[in-house]
């Protein structure tokens, strides 16, 4: 009996428990993200406004900004989705998938999609992050088809 009570316990526990919120993470400290677009490497601008932790489903983060390509300005929604965990010490790491899409506006709108790497370092004697580095690397194909751009972003 009582090795069933433990094994329900556990499986309550693991039923119930939730990703960490890191909504915040996704927001860059009211940074843009800075990268590149395309062959000829044109300097991207990608800012995340809002963030949101999915209430259903933990692991995915639902976000909205814009991008900037030279005088090309443009809104987006998407998610953030983490597909992967990795913790070493004091060294984390998270791994997923993400998807933009901005706003139909003619031929230089489209939508993003990639993987994306976010790193960073934990202070176990002050219990905070530093070093935080998120790398979004990808594609980006315009609506009509006819473009269709490699992409990468690192947060400043």
């Amino acid at each position: 009996m009582k090795k069933f009570l433990l094994l329900l316990v556990l499986i309550s526990n693991f039923a119930f428990s939730q990703m960490p919120n890191i909504s915040n993470v996704w927001l860059n400290n009211s940074k843009p993200y800075i990268g590149t677009i395309g062959n000829d490497k044109e300097i991207i601008k990608l800012k995340i406004n809002i963030s949101e932790q999915d209430k259903k489903n933990d692991q995915e983060y639902f976000v909205s900004g814009y991008t900037v390509v030279e005088n090309n300005y443009t809104k987006f929604e998407g998610k953030f989705k983490i597909t992967k965990y990795k913790d070493a010490k004091s060294k984390g790491t998270v791994y997923g998938d993400y998807e933009l899409a901005e706003e139909v506006k003619g031929k230089h709108s489209g939508i993003f999609t990639g993987k994306f790497v976010y790193t960073f370092k934990w202070d176990k004697a002050s219990e905070k992050i530093h070093s935080q580095e998120i790398e979004l690397i990808g594609d980006w194909k315009s609506y009509d088809k006819t473009l269709d751009f490699k992409t990468n972003l690192k947060n400043q």
